[in-house]
């Protein structure tokens, strides 16, 4: 008959857990099943039931594998526009009344240096570009270069209009179709680039696609290094790829499924797939030492040894996971179909790592028993939950606070300082590679009809208004020039252009747009690319204190539903908003400023990505709750078992220290890796992240929480007896309080104080 811990497990070990395993209804099962909580006997279900969940997850990942595939391509490349704005608005009444003239449509430009549009040669290519756009059913007309408006003074340049006859999405997925087909169309004398919003998506999607992909085949191998040595066996090493595969494959699937619903941003696949290895790892970390730890203070019980893990650091998981569902739920507040799908990926992924956490691990942990172990490196012990440099650590701490806490402190606060000068704006064309057709009809477009080109506005105005909002436009300072008007089908409205006398992400060209809809009479709408990144950027910024505000107090109110500790609390929640503004200051020096541009090899815009203290935040700051509820559950079951402020703060970092540090060396070496590749998002992102995780784990989580839990003293955990009341009864130890037993070099050995010495205690 099968065992459940494999070979090398002693008898009474064999025995206790043999019996567990056939789900034996004797005295043993029974008070084994009694010491457990609910998350403990979800652990010991899933053991005794193990053939049924390995057969659930292989049905779901089966299933939902077979749609995983088609996610890719039903992603959408768009949507990075604000819901309801005056700009969407005016887009869709220019793709209702003037047959798809929106920032939609394509642009292809067509440029010689030495022939014209009077040539021959020149006029040939022409039709043969009208002529592609035609065949194609989402093209609902072309509009030929016009002189005075898409031909330049000089003929040397003329842009065809392939008007969108599909939604924004779809026309991002027709540049991406079309763009290589329009650029074999010239040769070395005449140049073909395909141009404008929907062809700047396609190229920014798929040279993020390339980076992300290269990024991830960088860090695999580093992860799987850092994995081995964290872990200690090639047997452990691969369940957080386990739960990886599984959760992304699942979100994946879901993800498919949701864009026949509506439609979903194709890096919401990227970062699900990031999220799912980096909170694959962390949880895997976290379950397996306290795995190794108990299991071996049983003597190789294993269904006791699942039971304490899962109602300890189960119970944490579950907790951490509910924190970085929170923190991106807030993100939803931002009105752009982008950003809330990109949540809704990370979340699913969340959602199906978390399940398989407490259900599918736990599973595999009880098959395996000792054999966890296998194939461990010589110099590793197995088996010790507790890290005796760790447990130095924070004794040092202890002794002197202020010696290390200070210095950590001052570093913070001083990285914290460039946020005095942030800057943020829309990604300008520079976020694309310089060889792609989309930014070289951008300058092509700059070079023959002005820097503002790129960017004309487009004024969508009521007939019997249009002669005013003409005469507006032309006096608004920034406007260099104002186009001929053009009648709506029925004959109810005008669109004309107004055209900046800026670059499209100047300050200046932002000035222009507000200056502009301030000028115009109030039945007037301001459309077109630039104004939807202006109406973007506006909702983004109003959005940023809201979404920090909201994360923040969901983040507090989840830890002390947790810790039932105020002051603990708030010291996560804040420590966690300075490391996250370290980061982001560092972010500033390095984006906004030019630090390091050659180093890290990209051309800097002069502010960050707007999306970056919304999004980026929301994200630091999961990862950093992530690693402020291990350490604090730990200094929680120490403070359950009747130990002082002090034995709680040492056992808290002695027992998840080694786990917040493994799991952000590999978290670090991921993030970094998206700041080597691929263009500047990618890049931002990869910094911002990774120092944010590396700040985390080295200054505060390892030192100035200690620290200020040292200085806090038994404050730290006290309660008020009205909250005491009203907070639910959460627990981190395991069975009663103080009959958790030592460290795996005493199995069986009580706890330090009795229950009663707790008892008396509100903490």
């Amino acid at each position: 008959m099968e065992t459940a811990h494999g070979a090398g497990a002693g008898t009474n070990g064999r025995s206790h857990a043999q019996g567990g395993l056939d789900g034996g209804s004797g005295k043993e099962a029974a008070g084994a099943d009694s010491r457990h909580g609910p998350f403990g006997r979800l652990g010991v279900w899933a053991v005794r039931r193990r053939r049924l969940v390995f057969g659930a997850w292989l049905l779901v990942v089966a299933v939902l594998g077979t749609l995983a595939p088609r996610a890719e391509h039903a992603l959408s490349g768009a949507g990075w526009y604000a819901v309801g704005s005056e700009s969407v608005r005016a887009r869709d009444t220019l793709d209702r009344q003037f047959s798809g003239a929106s920032s939609s449509a394509l642009q292809v430009v067509v440029t010689s240096k030495r022939l014209t549009a009077s040539d021959r040669r020149f006029a040939r290519v022409v039709d043969a570009v009208s002529r592609t756009l035609r065949s194609d059913a989402r093209i609902a007309g072309v509009v030929p270069p016009l002189p005075g408006l898409t031909l330049s003074a000089d003929g040397q340049t003329a842009v065809v209009q392939g008007l969108a006859g599909a939604a924004p999405d779809e026309m991002v997925r027709a540049a991406s179709d079309l763009k290589k087909r329009l650029r074999a169309l010239g040769d070395a004398e005449v140049r073909v680039y395909t141009t404008g919003s929907s062809a700047m998506w396609s190229d920014f999607n798929e040279a993020n696609k390339s980076a992300m992909m290269k990024s991830e085949l960088l860090s695999w191998p580093v992860t799987l290094a850092i994995l081995l040595v964290a872990f200690g066996s090639v047997v452990a090493a691969g369940l957080p790829l386990m739960l990886t595969i599984a959760g992304l494959i699942a979100a994946a699937g879901l993800l498919f499924l949701t864009t026949q619903l509506t439609d979903v941003s194709i890096w919401a696949m990227n970062f699900a797939l990031m999220f799912s290895l980096a909170l694959g790892i962390d949880y895997a970390l976290f379950v397996v030492y306290r795995f190794r730890g108990a299991l071996a203070r049983s003597r190789n019980d294993v269904l006791r040894a699942v039971g304490e893990t899962m109602d300890t650091a189960g119970k944490a998981v579950f907790f951490s996971g509910l924190t970085v569902l929170v923190s991106l739920s807030a993100v939803l507040l931002v009105p752009s179909p982008a950003f809330r799908s990109m949540a809704l990926g990370i979340m699913l992924s969340v959602v199906f790592v978390l399940a398989a956490s407490l259900t599918l691990l736990p599973a595999v942990l009880g098959w395996l028993g000792p054999r966890v172990d296998r194939f461990a490196l010589p110099w590793v012990s197995v088996g010790r939950h507790r890290s005796p440099r760790f447990a130095a650590w924070a004794q040092r701490l202890v002794r002197r606070p202020f010696a290390y806490g200070t210095p950590a402190l001052v570093a913070l606060v001083l990285l914290c300082v460039p946020l005095l000068d942030l800057s943020t704006g829309m990604p300008s064309i520079r976020v694309v590679p310089r060889d792609d057709g989309s930014r070289l009809g951008y300058q092509t477009i700059q070079s023959a009809f002005g820097a503002g080109a790129p960017g004309a506005l487009q004024v969508v105005v009521p007939a019997r208004d249009a002669a005013a909002a003409v005469s507006a436009a032309r006096r608004t300072p920034g406007v260099a020039a104002v186009s001929g008007a053009v009648r709506s089908r029925d004959g109810s409205l005008v669109m004309f252009h107004a055209v900046p006398s800026a670059d499209p992400s100047s300050a200046a060209a932002k000035r222009a747009i507000d200056e502009l809809r301030a000028a115009l009479p109030p039945s007037a709408q301001v459309g077109g690319a630039a104004a939807e990144f202006r109406d973007l950027e506006r909702a983004l910024s109003e959005r940023t204190l809201p979404v920090i505000a909201l994360v923040l107090a969901l983040g507090f109110l989840l830890l002390l539903v947790a810790l039932r500790a105020p002051a603990v609390a708030a010291v996560g929640v804040a420590t966690n908003l300075l490391a996250t503004g370290a980061a982001f200051g560092a972010a500033k020096l390095i984006f906004q400023d030019g630090r390091f541009e050659g180093l890290l090899g990209f051309e800097s815009q002069g502010f960050l990505n707007a999306w970056a203290p919304v999004f980026f935040f929301a994200m630091v700051f999961a990862i950093a709750m992530d690693y402020t509820v291990f350490l604090l559950s730990s200094a929680r079951e120490h403070r359950e078992r009747g130990e002082s402020a002090r034995e709680a703060l040492v056992g808290g970092v002695a027992h998840s220290g080694r786990v917040v540090l493994a799991a952000a060396a590999v978290m670090v070496a991921v993030f970094f890796t998206f700041a080597l590749s691929g263009p500047l998002p990618p890049k931002e992102m990869g910094v911002i992240l990774g120092i944010a995780v590396l700040l985390d784990a080295l200054l505060v989580r390892l030192l100035l929480v200690p620290v200020a839990l040292r200085l806090l003293g038994e404050r730290a955990w006290w309660v008020p007896g009205w909250l005491d009341r009203l907070l639910p009864q959460v627990h981190f130890g395991h069975g009663t309080p103080g009959e958790e037993p030592g460290e795996a070099e005493a199995p069986g050995r009580a706890g330090a104080k009795p229950a009663a010495v707790l008892a008396g205690r509100r903490c």
